[in-house]
């Protein structure tokens, strides 16, 4: 774990104020320094920087530790079924007219995340399967994406489903301090649970038999998932909307640099995801659209679904 926490370090001390710089107007560091200039920094782009990386963190790590736990190098948080849930929340705190408050829909999303993770739990029982687990993720995503289809179709009025389905394709376009200060601190929480379930991790690579015989308690490992899996993913839900594939990509990046244990990938994992999203974001920014700003949710998409057929092609090869 030693080898690729330095440079993914020195990877974001470079990254970070370089996107300070970039965007649709750039700023020389060696002009004058005017009084909009420190505006755009401080209250723009300083704040939305540490948010990519709260957030890319928080998918980062959760997608290492997903991978491990289900023993699948193609598992994404997602199939927990917390972000889904996390996003129904926020959906519905705009189809009922909250979001206008300032806190409303981050707390709707957390809600929304924390009623999966309760709901996971409830249905995954005491046994703490992985089958059963996987599973039950997978049904409370398509009843959480069910009803997100649901809510837009009857939206009341236009004005609602735009905002909805624009917030649906992930952004940190127009994020505050306030969304940094929400999402920071929890991503720090869920990630600390998915350390203390590196150990556990481990020993499940050997199978769910063998991990027990090791003294791992499959109940408790199951709780540290569902928390860090729901903090993590939640709070960048909350504040970001949808953004996939980061949790599936940066773990096949940084495997070879590891010994491929689960407890030596989570934190280079969370520290990739961060510096993915930060350069992701910054490009968004830069990029010249008619339109507007590409939406960081899709450019994200754009480049993890040609990665996750190529995982799949190299896998097929594999078996070949």
């Amino acid at each position: 774990m030693t080898r690729p926490v330095p440079l993914l370090l020195i990877g974001l001390a470079i990254a970070l104020p370089l996107s300070l710089l970039a965007g649709r107007v750039w700023i020389d560091p060696f002009g004058d320094a005017t009084r909009n200039a420190a505006v755009i920094l401080m209250e723009l782009r300083l704040p939305r920087a540490l948010l990519a990386i709260a957030v890319g963190a928080g998918l980062g790590g959760a997608g290492a530790a997903m991978q491990g736990y289900l023993r699948n190098p193609l598992a994404d948080p997602g199939l927990f079924g917390i972000a889904p849930g996390a996003a129904l929340g926020a959906v519905l705190s705009m189809w009922l007219g909250y979001a206008v408050g300032p806190y409303a829909l981050p707390v709707f999303a957390l809600v929304g995340a924390a009623g999966a993770m309760a709901l996971l739990a409830l249905i995954a029982g005491r046994e703490g399967g992985v089958a059963l687990f996987t599973l039950a993720g997978l049904m409370i995503a398509s009843l959480s994406g069910a009803l997100m289809s649901l809510a837009i179709s009857l939206s009341p009025t236009p004005f609602a489903l735009s905002e909805i389905v624009t917030w649906l394709m992930g952004a940190l376009v127009d994020r505050s301090w306030r969304d940094v200060w929400i999402a920071t601190p929890l991503t720090l929480a869920g990630l600390g649970f998915l350390v203390a379930a590196a150990r556990g991790l481990d020993a499940l690579t050997l199978g769910e038999t063998a991990a027990r015989s090791l003294g791992v308690d499959p109940r408790r490992l199951q709780t540290l998932m569902i928390a860090g899996i729901g903090l993590t993913v939640g709070a960048g839900v909350a504040v970001a909307g949808i953004i996939s594939f980061v949790g599936l990509i940066v773990p096949h990046l940084v495997r070879p640099l590891t010994d491929r244990r689960p407890s030596s990938l989570i934190v280079p994992s969370a520290l990739a995801g961060a510096l993915l999203l930060l350069v992701a974001d910054s490009a968004c920014r830069i990029l010249p659209l008619a339109g507007g700003e590409l939406r960081l949710g899709i450019a994200l998409s754009l480049i993890g679904a040609p990665f996750f057929l190529h995982l799949l092609l190299k896998m097929r090869r594999g078996l070949a």
